[in-house]
């Protein structure tokens, strides 16, 4: 169990401008502030991952995420409904939402998150937290945080300690306008 004192540790370490790995529903994520520039960039560096690919932000509650979509109130809906599966929905980005963050897109890939540990996490932190899976482009996903720290070692500021929900694959990626599945969970 990750306690009340890691969580404070991980929100401190973010809000300095850190990179944290956390376990999520499915993998173990690496995680930062996303309006953090540097910190979203040293993410990219260590995952040898392009920036026009662009990243998910996870979020605790709605709220967190309005600064970043551009939605209307029946989006809105069905971006607070709770799926079966975790699911991350590609919702129209508002100008607010950083191109390191949506990369080469006009969309923005983000999941309010059911993961106990990952919802504490945004709710210390106050805002959402990107999420991108702890493993360098073209490896497996870590699913625990003993393979995340043989992956990265000292290059991640702040390992939080738990374990996956147990879902076998990544979230599932849905457009919110179209429904259309972009990745099957």
């Amino acid at each position: 169990m990750t306690s009340r004192f890691q969580l404070r540790q991980a929100a401190r370490c973010i809000h300095h401008g850190g990179i944290i790995a956390y376990p999520t529903e499915s993998v173990f994520g690496l995680g930062c502030d996303p309006l953090d520039e540097l910190a979203v960039t040293e993410i990219l560096l260590l995952k040898q991952r392009p920036v026009e690919k662009g990243l998910i932000l996870i979020a605790s509650h709605i709220a967190q995420l309005l600064p970043f979509v551009d939605i209307n109130n029946k989006q809105l809906e069905k971006l607070n409904s709770i799926t079966p599966a975790p699911t991350t929905w590609l919702t129209p980005a508002s100008s607010l939402a950083p191109d390191w963050i949506t990369g080469k897109h006009q969309k923005i890939a983000v999941r309010i998150t059911q993961h106990p540990i990952a919802k504490k996490l945004c709710q210390q932190t106050g805002h959402p937290l990107v999420s991108t899976s702890a493993n360098v482009t073209g490896k497996k996903p870590a699913k625990t945080l003993l393979k995340t720290k043989f992956y990265f070692s000292d290059m991640v500021d702040y390992y939080v300690p738990g374990s996956i929900q147990g879902f076998a694959n990544p979230s599932q990626i849905r457009d919110l306008d179209t429904d259309e599945i972009i990745r099957a969970s």
